[in-house]
């Protein structure tokens, strides 16, 4: 019988965005290839507890800050591993490679060494996922008055769109879909269509598409695109979008919003209960700004959404 084996990982990141890989040891599994830092929990101890006592094993670090991430599995022909992703943004000490052949930096958008460790491969697309998603409104506001706030906001370093417009018809909807894809395409940055315009003429390369709950109740594959993302209210909708292999999932109404001023809302405590040891990442919204980003990492997203506060 394959053991199972829990494991804590760590993303070691800096305030630029780049990440800690270390590299096996020859006298290894899988030896040469590179992973995130971390080991196995011991019996009786956390993930947190287990995180926190190889890093000072590995990499001779103290653990100041770690938010829980993700939780993906992977199966071994020695073990079946279940790693539990701790994203570390503060640390004190300097990393040394007490256990690996060798430690760097990488940047997700450009990393440089290879192999990664099959369970580790995955994480890396997660992390070339921008931290903050701005909604567009241009229904409220008018195209012209969003499209305006668009450029501010990408030149001010958004790089994360969706286009969201449910009252507009299709020609309407198509017509401006594509004026945000250009400008997102000009500064580099992701911008996710509504899965009914997939394919659309005059949207060029659409780099991902959103489905909505409906959209991902129905689904029976994952559509084919390189980001695939969906609205989630429940526990069950968000397995469904890990199940369907999607590279996101949006969860809301955390807070109370202006949208819905008499709607529920999650509060921070239900939203980390409800995303645990999921293998996807997960964006918080409902009544979030860019400021919150913190709080929100704390409970275990990857990041936060918005309408009106992203387009301020």
């Amino acid at each position: 019988m394959v053991k199972r084996v829990e494991v804590a990982a760590a993303v070691i990141t800096r305030p630029d965005g780049s990440f800690l890989l270390g590299q096996r040891a020859p006298d290894t599994f899988y030896a040469g290839y590179w992973e995130f830092p971390g080991g196995k929990v011991e019996p009786g101890e956390t993930p947190r507890a287990a995180l926190i006592r190889e890093l000072k094993e590995e990499l001779g670090i103290s653990v100041q800050a770690a938010h829980p991430w993700l939780m993906r599995e992977h199966h071994y022909e020695h073990a079946h591993v279940r790693l539990h992703f701790f994203e570390v943004s503060q640390w004190s000490g300097t990393p040394a490679d007490h256990v690996h052949s060798a430690l760097v930096w990488q940047q997700a958008e450009a990393a440089s060494v290879s192999p990664m460790l099959p369970a580790n491969g995955p994480i890396l697309k997660a992390l070339r996922l921008p931290r903050r998603l701005a909604i567009t409104r241009a229904g409220e506001t008018g195209e012209a008055a969003q499209l305006a706030a668009l450029d501010r906001a990408l030149a001010a370093g958004l790089r994360w769109v969706r286009v969201r417009e449910p009252g507009f018809d299709t020609t309407r909807l198509r017509s401006f879909a594509a004026e945000v894809q250009a400008r997102c395409a000009e500064h580099g940055a992701l911008c996710t269509q509504p899965l009914a315009l997939a394919g659309a003429d005059g949207l060029g390369n659409i780099g991902g598409v959103h489905l909505t709950g409906s959209e991902l109740a129905q689904a029976r594959v994952r559509p084919d695109y390189e980001w695939v993302g969906a609205s989630c209210h429940t526990r069950r909708e968000l397995e469904r979008a890990a199940e369907l292999g999607l590279d996101y999932a949006l969860l809301g109404s955390v807070l109370p919003t202006a949208t819905h001023p008499g709607g529920a809302s999650l509060g921070w405590s239900a939203f980390a209960e409800l995303i645990r040891e999921l293998p996807l990442p997960v964006i918080a919204l409902g009544g979030l700004g860019p400021a919150q980003l913190e709080t929100a990492k704390a409970a275990g997203a990857h990041g936060i959404a918005g309408i009106r506060s992203f387009w301020s």
